[in-house]
């Protein structure tokens, strides 16, 4: 075969597709494609969906972690558990009997030195004489925890303080042990505490509920009172009280705050009663509106029904049973 003839025969075998052919390939990519779009958009709602979930999770545990740290520890002034053997705390007609000084009375001077009342609350209220820092969320609890530090402290002028030993306790301002105690056989904590409450606007993302709580704080050297946001998208809180009325330490009963459990001449409304358990109800909000989903269902956390939302945001309700370790036997 000459060269002409191979030229010709390479020139058939590379004649290229037919129209038929084109548009078959073309049919099959466009299918492929449309397969990749899909996928990819699936996908991408997916992770959409999981993100905007994990979001709402994370709000609920970050929110319920910072309650049970407080709760789990309510009652403990540092060497004993018995707020009724604390001098200085506040007493029937007396809210400061010893008269300390620097106690600040924004919240109301009971609110600090009420220690008979380790934990106490609204029901579906607040009722505190400082104003929330926003409109309180309708619907939705107030609770207070007093306990001090668990370590020792140094001692501080102008701070709140506890000197406690296994039998007594004694609250203090002035940065000196009280004179009957022995340094050596006590010791001093910082009295903490915390008021928390769900605000139905955002500092931090304006339009959002969210939970806050007021805290004694230390500022400029001087015992004072603020007001900070914890969580974003925290939409409604309730507690109820575990209270054992038989001591057999086991919970008999649970009681809406507010429903009367301590009195601070001796200790109980309910006689013989003592809290020994919290149940805290959550109910997270997304941030942001879901386009495609509306909420239609029904919440009923603690003892309200808060109905149907009937709106675009992805709610998750959460509940947990806290131990108060320092419940007296």
């Amino acid at each position: 075969m000459n060269d002409l003839s191979q030229i010709a025969s390479v020139a058939r075998r590379q004649t290229g597709l037919t129209l038929v052919e084109l548009m078959v390939a073309l049919a099959i990519g466009s299918f492929l494609i449309v397969g990749a779009v899909q996928i990819y958009s699936q996908s991408r709602q997916s992770y959409i969906v999981n993100e905007s979930i994990a979001k709402v999770q994370d709000t609920a545990t970050f929110a319920m972690d910072a309650i049970e740290a407080d709760l789990r520890m309510a009652s403990n002034w540092g060497r004993m558990s018995r707020g009724l053997g604390v001098e200085g705390r506040s007493v029937v007609g007396d809210a400061n009997p010893t008269s300390l000084p620097g106690i600040p009375g924004e919240c109301g001077v009971d609110w600090v030195l009420d220690l008979a009342m380790p934990v106490d609350g609204d029901n579906n209220g607040y009722t505190l004489p400082c104003p929330p820092q926003a409109v309180v969320q309708a619907n939705s609890d107030h609770f207070v925890v007093r306990r001090a530090t668990v370590a020792p402290v140094p001692l501080e002028a102008g701070r709140v303080q506890i000197q406690t030993t296994r039998v007594q306790g004694e609250i203090f301002t002035d940065g000196a042990v009280p004179t009957s105690f022995a340094a050596l056989d006590s010791s001093t904590h910082n009295l903490l505490v915390t008021s928390y409450y769900v605000a139905s606007d955002s500092e931090l993302i304006p339009g959002v509920p969210t939970l806050r709580r007021k805290v004694l704080r230390m500022t400029a050297g001087v015992a004072d009172i603020i007001d900070e946001e914890i969580a974003p998208g925290v939409e409604n809180l309730q507690i109820q009280f575990g209270i054992d009325v038989n001591e057999d330490n086991t919970v008999d009963r649970y009681v809406n705050p507010g429903d009367g459990v301590y009195d601070p001449t001796d200790g109980a409304y309910i006689p013989g009663a003592r809290v020994i358990t919290a149940r805290v109800w959550l109910v997270v909000r997304g941030i942001d509106v879901e386009v495609g989903i509306t909420d239609d269902r029904t919440y009923t956390p603690g003892d309200v029904d808060l109905g149907q939302p009937a709106d675009e945001f992805r709610r998750m309700q959460v509940s947990k049973t806290i131990l108060l370790r320092n419940a007296r036997s």
